[in-house]
């Protein structure tokens, strides 16, 4: 048989864009609109529910910046999609989502009658399930018809930042507003056929395995009938079982994908809008567990969570039956995710005093992981505070921003100042908002340092920064990559369990202490250590220091030339033993010259030797 691997995948593809998508919904029913809008800030919902609603038709603006606009949707479930086998009833909601990244756009949450949270209604996660509601729709949006200010992440200047300056004008076009009857199956193709086609283009053009998967995709789509989607959808599927089915290699790297929607508490939007952020994210992850018993979610912040607990006492009580089966998962121990640059270490032990306790009050669960994905450095005192407050695991993925020193470990050791030590992992993915996408398993899995000696990393995945958190479709995605052949293996989990597991093993490992601290707080600055080096190159002391300056006036520390800082004048070191800004780094090995500056390490620790930059 002729093959043409492009051709074949683009066939497939036009065919699920044009066709197989299109076919998700057997019948849908339109429903009525209408809708009423809050004048200034955000109103609650018993507010919301006594004013006079006015008719609204699809395709009418609505929602001018920073504005909520309440719209009431009614309408009835047709009796006979009850009888309808393999078919699942949802509503789907579009209130004129854009291109642009959930999150920093229009997003709303859909409530019953009595003002409690089904889901939230945000850009590709608009759709609700019906199945177990009532036959007569009843139900209110709360749209935040919020701008992006970010312009799509061009940061260009805009007015849009603040309600004075924003204006009046509607942002948004609603679109439409339905009752669906999905197709299963033919949701299932869909999914089938996304995960092969990004998998086949990720492959090399010879690869044995994407030819399989292109003969399989060609087969299928000539059994596809773009008449007749859902009558062909299953033979479809079956022919597109083998190369699914198709085991992953002994040696395939493993990932735990940890559900997570990264919310930041004050970045481009009031606080006010944090806290609705918090409710609708929320929301979506307790919807998902609904549908899915596999799925977990991992969130941080304890002041997140006593927002949802003053806003949706009810969303917040299935909260805590979620965490009690540890599906919802507390992680981080801190009121807030925080810097540690600029706070003081009283700062810090009162971040996790507070957030501990608070975690340990609600749902009698104690955190031991720092959870910093995206704080901008770290000081080197955190490791012993976190030690003191119970926690021993630290993970971050920030540090993979870093422009100018790659950070050469992912699971390490970090040693504090006073030689407080933390396991450390520095998810290989390279983000915290992860789609689960067959590029990013294979980027987390070929970067990976530590992947000679160990074999498991984490995926953080979920829309995040402005919430979201996990689709379904992520999930779909999530249970095909379980074992399939040509990506890393997956598996839905709590970080807890990698940590866990992590730590049992650590005994196996090379000593790789590595005491990596940034050093300012506008870009990564760390300290490379070497790799392990056999036991006759070692220096006979188990543990050698590396200092890095940080170019402060004030440092009173010799900071050696090199290429890049060769016009930095020497400062002589005021005081032998003194440290610099908190940050350091040890490694069990040989220590790769720095180009930060020298000092005399502690008494406790042997001398340090210095090697040349030139």
């Amino acid at each position: 048989m002729h093959s043409n691997p492009v051709l074949t995948e683009q066939r497939a593809a036009r065919l699920l864009r044009d066709h197989v998508r299109p076919a998700i919904y057997r019948d849908r029913r339109p429903l009525e609109l209408s809708a009423w809008q809050a004048p200034g800030e955000p109103v609650p919902f018993t507010h919301a529910v006594a004013e006079d609603y006015s008719p609204i038709a699809v395709g009418a603006p609505w929602g001018p910046p920073w504005g909520t606009t309440w719209f009431h949707v009614t309408g009835r479930v047709p009796a006979a999609w009850h009888r309808t086998d393999g078919a699942h009833v949802e509503l789907s909601i579009d209130l004129g989502f854009t291109a642009t990244q959930p999150g920093f756009q229009a997003e709303g949450l859909l409530l019953r009658p009595d003002g409690s949270a089904i889901k939230a209604i945000s850009p590709r996660n608009h759709t609700a399930p019906w199945d177990d509601e009532p036959d007569a729709i009843d139900v209110y949006i709360e749209a935040a018809s919020n701008p992006d200010v970010a312009g799509n992440f061009t940061f260009s200047p805009t007015p849009l930042g603040y309600r004075e300056t924003a204006g009046s004008e509607p942002l948004y076009r609603l679109g439409a507003v339905d009752a669906c009857l999905r197709d299963d199956v033919v949701w299932e193709l869909t999914q089938d056929l996304t995960v092969l086609l990004e998998l086949a283009a990720a492959l090399p053009e010879d690869s044995s395995r994407r030819a399989r998967i292109d003969t399989a995709l060609e087969r299928a789509v000539d059994l596809i009938d773009p008449g007749d989607v859902a009558g062909t959808a299953a033979a479809a599927r079956v022919e597109l079982g083998g190369v699914l089915a198709s085991p992953a290699n002994a040696s395939a790297h493993h990932v735990l994908a940890v559900g997570h929607a990264h919310i930041d508490s004050a970045w481009l939007w009031p606080v006010r809008e944090t806290v609705r952020k918090c409710v609708r994210t929320f929301s979506s992850a307790l919807a998902l567990m609904d549908q899915d018993p596999q799925f977990v979610f991992a969130c941080s912040s304890a002041q997140q969570y006593q927002w949802v607990k003053e806003a949706q006492p009810e969303l917040y009580e299935r909260i805590r039956k979620r965490v009690a089966e540890g599906r919802f998962v507390p992680v981080g121990g801190m009121w807030l995710e925080s810097d540690t640059n600029m706070p003081g270490s009283e700062a810090l032990a009162r971040q996790f005093i507070e957030g501990k306790s608070f975690f340990l009050k609600e749902f009698g669960v104690e955190t031991r992981d720092v959870w910093l994905p995206d704080s901008f450095g770290y000081s080197g005192s955190l490791p012993q505070i976190a030690r003191a407050s119970g926690s021993p695991w630290f993970l971050s993925q920030k540090l993979s921003w870093n422009d100018t020193d790659k950070m050469p470990h992912h699971t390490f050791y970090w040693e504090g100042i006073d030689g407080s030590r933390v396991l450390a992992h520095f998810p290989p993915v390279d983000a915290y908002n992860a789609r689960l996408s067959v590029t990013e398993l294979h980027h987390a899995e070929a970067n990976f340092s530590e992947k000679g000696i160990c074999t498991t990393s984490i995926v953080p995945f979920g829309y995040g920064d402005g919430g979201g958190g996990p689709t379904r479709d992520m999930l779909a995605a999530a249970h095909r990559f379980q074992d399939l052949e040509g990506v890393p293996t997956v598996e839905l989990g709590s970080p807890n369990t990698f940590f866990e597991r992590t730590q049992l093993r650590h005994r196996l490992w090379p000593r790789r202490a590595a005491r990596s601290c940034r050093c300012g707080t506008e870009r990564c600055t760390w300290s490379s250590t070497a790799a392990p080096t056999p036991p006759s190159c070692a220096p006979s002391r188990a543990t050698v220091a590396a200092n890095i300056c940080c170019g402060r006036p004030s440092c009173g520390r010799q900071r050696r030339p090199s290429a890049r800082a060769r016009h930095t004048p020497t400062m002589p070191c005021r005081s032998r033993g003194a440290r610099c800004c908190a940050t350091s780094s040890t490694t069990s090995s040989r220590a790769l010259p720095s180009v930060g500056c020298i000092s005399a390490p502690r008494p406790s620790t042997p001398r340090l030797r210095a090697y040349s930059t030139r």
